[in-house]
């Protein structure tokens, strides 16, 4: 966290970043979910009087329409201002700067949601619950916003691991990373080819599957308490060798439009859903996972 006075002397648009940043650490930390080295940490100052202190900082921004100065004041002026007028202060507040800055409205929803087992320590999570097991293969992703995407949608639904293939682009650029809000550091995630996947001692033995067309009803396909669902392009698919090595079937989503098309990351947020309520929710797993 940053002095509110430091931040008051910071210029325009690096003051407005460093604003977002720090309510969404705030939202964090009021959840209790606080990365390492983000809680709240000033003991001169109780946190919401430092919610507030930062709110005046951004109503002085000139940008900042007078219908959004007015609703955050009255948040300001809440008379039971507990951890959960906070949070609505917060979450306020930064959807109000990242609209000024101009993000996408996907990176809106900045905050984790609340861990079922927080560490001792701080309330802090220092480790992520997943289905083991359970994993996906990125086909020649080449959009970083659709891989970005994809690591988000697996890590929020509990998938263990992310594999993308050897000409899939790199989950470290920048735009996946910033699509993939920050999933991309905490998800297991391993670059192999389809061979490898074959031959990797702890990934040979599940089963194999894939979405695309032509395959079983999504609400009829009977999914593996644990495998690999192998994703493909957003423009050829999954390949035929990859449909050869898709020994457990193919699934597919059904459509009623005329176009009958699905972006790729929307496709792996159905068939993710659809997987997970077919398991047995995930005990706590005590090993964080972490990119190869």
């Amino acid at each position: 966290m940053i002095e509110p006075g430091k931040l008051f002397q910071l210029e325009g648009g690096q003051k407005r970043r460093k604003l977002a940043l720090t309510f969404g650490a705030l939202e964090r930390d009021i959840l209790g979910i606080a990365e390492k080295g983000t809680e709240y940490s000033f003991t001169s100052l109780p946190r919401s009087e430092y919610i507030r202190q930062i709110t005046k900082i951004l109503l002085k921004d000139p940008k900042l329409p007078k219908s959004a100065a007015d609703e955050l004041t009255a948040l300001m002026a809440t008379e039971n201002f507990d951890s959960q007028a906070e949070l609505r202060l917060c979450n306020c507040a930064r959807n109000h700067l990242l609209k000024i800055i101009g993000s996408f409205p996907a990176e809106w929803d900045l905050v984790i949601a609340p861990h079922a087992v927080p560490s001792a320590e701080n309330g802090t999570v220092r480790q992520r619950d997943f289905f083991p097991g359970v994993c996906v293969y990125a086909e020649d992703i080449r959009s970083p916003f659709n891989i970005g995407s994809i690591f988000r949608t697996a890590e929020a639904m509990g998938a263990e691991k992310v594999i993308v293939s050897p000409h899939c682009i790199d989950p470290e650029h920048p735009r996946a990373v910033r699509s993939g809000m920050g999933c991309i550091n905490t998800m297991g995630w391993e670059r192999m080819s389809l061979q490898e996947l074959q031959e990797k001692s702890d990934l040979k033995d599940l089963p194999v599957f894939a979405l695309e067309t032509g395959g079983t009803d999504i609400t009829e396909f009977k999914f593996p308490q644990k495998g690999i669902c192998i994703i493909g392009s957003e423009e050829l698919g999954v390949s035929p060798e990859a449909l050869h090595r898709a020994d457990y079937g193919r699934v597919t989503i059904p459509m009623t439009g005329l176009k009958a098309s699905l972006n790729v990351g929307v496709a792996f947020g159905i068939l993710m859903q659809k997987w997970i309520e077919s398991l047995d929710r995930p005990s706590h797993c005590p090993e964080k996972s972490s990119s190869a």
